[in-house]
């Protein structure tokens, strides 16, 4: 169990780790950003279909968050949505 949680603190430390956001809503779609900032790779998960579609494509259908934002973190890899329909 030590090892797991030392393994997992070097993973964070060397920016490794890959990050699961459940729920891209006004809270997720900000965390993914944040965390594909800080170069983590991050995958976000929604069950709707119309975010993921608008994500992958780069569109923001957050007023506050710019579409720049998250153009750029897909286009860097850093980022990915899913349907939850995929788990």
């Amino acid at each position: 169990m030590k090892r797991r949680i030392l393994d997992l603190e070097r993973k964070i430390k060397k920016r490794q780790a890959r990050i699961g956001i459940i729920g891209l809503g006004y809270v997720g779609l900000p965390l993914i950003i944040r965390f594909g900032d800080e170069n983590f790779k991050v995958i976000g998960f929604d069950i709707d279909e119309e975010k993921i579609k608008k994500l992958n494509k780069g569109e923001s259908y957050i007023k506050h968050i710019q579409s720049e934002k998250i153009r750029r973190s897909l286009r860097i890899q850093v980022i990915q949505a899913k349907s939850s329909s995929c788990l």
